[in-house]
């Protein structure tokens, strides 16, 4: 009798991390636990030789070199690491895809703090009414600026990062600064 091959425990972790993220980007605005902190988790999870990646913070560089990604520039980057953003100019330089392919759009993961910060209102796609949420940590006027950039279907989606908690804001996602 045959036995399945059992994961080891890096396909577990990248499992469990790519689940977290699919979950969160579900359900926008609720926090969800990652496997460990950091970029690192969701490099492993979403990352491989197919991939073209920006990587903002130059410690992730090794990582995302593990992966087999190549290093693009962050226009024709498919994920764009931004680490702890200070430089809104970057946003406007993602991927947002185009009327035929708004797909094409970018995954951006940046660092911010949960909990603390501007007091936003979500609504859309997979949100249940409304959901208030803070989010801390970024240039002032970040959140009026992916407003200007995202005309939807096309646009970016955001992962928030913050230790080993992920909240997901999809392109689809209307946010509002209260």
């Amino acid at each position: 009798m045959l036995s399945p091959p059992l994961p080891d425990a890096a396909e577990t972790r990248a499992n469990a991390t790519f689940d977290a993220i699919l979950w969160a980007l579900s359900r926008p605005g609720l926090p969800r636990a990652l496997p460990e902190a950091g970029e690192g988790v969701l490099i492993e999870a979403l990352l491989d030789r197919e991939c073209q990646v920006y990587a903002g913070d130059p410690l992730l560089i090794p990582l995302i070199g593990q992966t087999g990604a190549r290093l693009v520039d962050i226009a024709r980057a498919d994920h764009v690491f931004l680490g702890r953003l200070t430089d809104l100019s970057l946003l406007g330089h993602c991927a947002v895809g185009s009327d035929l392919y708004p797909d094409d759009g970018a995954t951006v993961v940046l660092r911010a703090s949960l909990g603390s910060g501007d007091s936003l209102r979500l609504t859309g796609p997979g949100v249940n009414g409304a959901v208030e949420v803070q989010i801390g940590g970024l240039p002032g006027g970040f959140w009026h600026r992916r407003a200007e950039l995202l005309r939807y279907p096309m646009g970016f989606d955001l992962l928030v990062l913050d230790g080993d908690r992920i909240i997901g804001l999809p392109r689809s996602t209307s946010i509002e600064v209260l």
